[in-house]
């Protein structure tokens, strides 16, 4: 089987337009890997058959770790789920807080934006907070918010 350079940019093209069919930001490392081919292609016209699904797989596969070992150093977690950025945030309480004494002192405290997935967090104080006060978030306790007035 003979592929000629304009092969492989078209298999590139086609695995580029995919890629936008199917967003799984994969795919696209091996039309990159096809586009390069193509280009060695015309470099240096007559590179066997064999060697051109080499260096195909070895560009795909070097491009697809060289993405996610080094410009993916977060390991795909999401922001949103980490507890130590919530520290400082201001909300208001929409559900009046009593202190941490009493049996059904919980209050909910909504954010502007959401806070690890959720806009509404239910929460504790150590002095009672009337519904509608701005406040601090102090510290995170497993699903409970520990705030303080702004």
């Amino acid at each position: 089987m003979e592929l000629a350079w304009w092969h492989w940019m078209v298999l590139g093209l086609g695995l580029g337009l995919l890629e936008l069919v199917v967003p799984s930001f994969f795919i696209i490392w091996f039309g990159l890997g096809a586009l390069l081919v193509g280009i060695a292609m015309l470099a240096a016209p007559g590179i066997a058959f064999s060697t051109q699904i080499v260096l195909w797989t070895l560009a795909s596969v070097a491009m697809t770790v060289f993405w996610f070992r080094v410009f993916r150093k977060d390991g795909g977690k999401t922001r949103s789920g980490q507890a130590n950025e919530v520290l400082g945030e201001i909300g208001v309480l929409v559900r009046a807080v009593e202190p941490l004494g009493v049996e059904s002192g919980r209050g909910e405290v909504r954010f502007q934006k959401p806070v690890m997935g959720s806009d509404v967090w239910p929460c504790l104080a150590d002095e009672a907070i009337a519904a509608g006060e701005r406040v601090r978030v102090l510290a995170v306790d497993g699903q409970l918010l520990k705030v303080g007035k702004y």
